[in-house]
């Protein structure tokens, strides 16, 4: 499009989405205000001809009468009368006639503009369309046509694709059977919980002259990394602790110091990950000069009263609740994380229709972007992955198709039923988002007030959650027990997938 002042304007709006490595949140769809209802208004003499009309997608010709348009500019000169001042006219007496060769052409653009506007909106409500897109609107170009435009002398004729939102049919939800894993904290629970916390903190003390490293072990070592016998930045440390078997390391390093010995010196051959974050070094091989300057034995940790309170807890009980209820907030979010994806299986097999080919289209794009970055990154192939461009493409459009899909359906169940997010629910998202940043409170506060955007971010997972919560309450929940094991195993399955 072509505004009046002379500047180029773009098409279509993109769909804004969060760039997560895997995929948008679907919410990031459905909060989209494109979706919502277009306001009416009144529109003067106008002939509108529907030019396409396949599937999703339509175009249509719009021409406003130059007399319309004259009309609309004249009553907003008038108003403007009141309001401007120039030299040699009193307040209120300015002629209209001499506004209109002093502000004749702004107020015209201004007036096209509205009128734009304006009759799109009575379009597009008075058939009932919910837009997915933003309209692409097609201007005359030509410098003659705009000058007669702007000056009067012509109708004004411009054409408007869109792409709507299908008509969407919910299903009955109370129909819905969703089975809840449920896992019961066990005393054995609690106490393999509090001997992990007892692990990390057991006592180190310096083994005998001349023995040598064992797996468990800690050895302080100091080292020189070089890759081709040229040294990297990075690959040099002094007085480094490391933890045999704590896989704290690159692969492959701390087996290597089992069996030194304290003032011994070896050269560890290892290769950095492909996946490494340095892009310089990951998947290089690199040679590590390393003297190990003192070998510690592990120790034990007394689980007891006086334990709990290095912890900074009053007695081995407190550690026990808090053990207990922290296992118990872990596997609550495991299940939630199960339900909501089997509701989420089921809401796309209830729902089936055309999705708009556009959001389709961003939503692929965005995740096949990150994906390539990601591989790029890695130094990974589609072979790597045992598969190929072409089939990995169609398995991410099926990922869109339904992600969009879904985002739609949360939408439409969403609207239908007044669900919303508060800014009150917001603002405690904010919050807890600082407090994750400890020192830097109020430069997160700052940046979450200035950028409507990542605001958007945190309302769009609370919004889908309360449409998920909505569903639940008119579903068939049935509770199944499962061990730990089981309930964690899938949820590491599905991360990995």
């Amino acid at each position: 499009m072509t505004n009046f002042d002379g500047s180029a304007e773009g098409g279509e709006t993109q769909l804004t989405t969060g760039a997560g490595c895997k995929a948008t949140p679907l919410t990031q769809l459905t909060l989209s205000g494109r979706f919502g209802p277009t306001q009416q208004k009144k529109i003067d003499t106008m002939q509108v001809t529907e030019t396409l009309a396949e599937g999703l997608k339509h175009e249509f010709k719009i021409s406003v009468p130059a007399s319309d348009l004259d009309a609309k500019a004249d009553a907003k000169l008038i108003d403007l009368k009141d309001k401007v001042k120039l030299n040699g006219f009193r307040p209120g007496k300015v002629p209209v006639s001499h506004l209109k060769k002093v502000y004749g052409r702004s107020v015209m653009a201004e007036t096209i503009d509205q009128t734009i506007r304006d009759t799109n909106s009575q379009i597009f409500t008075d058939r009932g369309f919910r837009l997915a897109t933003e309209p692409k609107i097609t201007m005359p170009t030509e410098a003659k046509e705009v000058e007669e435009l702007l000056a009067g002398k012509s109708d004004l004729t411009y054409t408007v694709a869109i792409e709507v939102v299908p008509t969407i049919q919910l299903a009955d939800f109370k129909t819905f059977t969703v089975e809840k894993p449920v896992v019961e904290v066990s005393d054995a629970d609690v106490d393999e919980a509090i001997k992990r916390i007892a692990d990390q903190s057991r006592p180190y003390t310096a083994k005998a002259d001349g023995a040598k490293a064992e797996s468990g072990d800690r050895v302080t070592i100091s080292f020189k990394g070089s890759i081709d016998g040229v040294p990297f930045d990075g690959g040099a440390g002094e007085g480094i602790q490391v933890v045999i078997g704590a896989a704290q390391f690159i692969p492959g390093f701390e087996e290597q110091l089992i069996g030194m010995g304290a003032g011994e010196t070896r050269t560890l051959k290892v290769s950095f990950p492909k996946n490494y974050a340095n892009d310089k070094l990951a998947g290089q091989p690199a040679e590590f000069e390393t003297t190990a300057t003192l070998i510690e034995a592990p120790g034990e940790t007394t689980i007891d009263d006086a334990f709990a309170k290095t912890l900074g807890l009053e007695s081995l009980d407190k550690l026990k609740e808090a053990a207990r209820e922290r296992l118990v907030a872990e596997f609550a979010g495991a299940t939630r994380q199960r339900v909501k994806r089997a509701l989420l299986d089921r809401l796309d097999d209830s729902h089936k229709f055309e999705a708009p080919p556009s959001l389709i289209e961003e939503e692929f794009n965005l995740m096949w972007n990150s994906i390539k970055a990601e591989m790029e990154s890695s130094g990974k192939t589609f072979a790597d992955e045992d598969t190929t461009e072409e089939a990995a493409k169609e398995e991410y459009r099926k990922i869109a198709d339904r992600r969009v899909r879904l985002g739609l359906v949360l939408s439409e169940i969403g609207e239908k039923n007044k669900i919303t997010v508060t800014d009150d629910e917001v603002g405690r998202a904010v919050i807890e988002r600082a407090r994750q940043m400890p020192g830097r409170e109020k430069e997160v506060w700052d940046f979450y007030r200035s950028n409507a955007n990542a605001l958007a971010q945190l309302r769009a997972p609370i919004y889908e959650d309360k449409v998920v919560d909505f569903i639940l309450e008119l579903a068939n929940v049935t509770e199944k027990k499962v061990s730990r094991e089981d309930l964690l195993k899938e949820d590491e399955e599905k991360s990995a997938a």
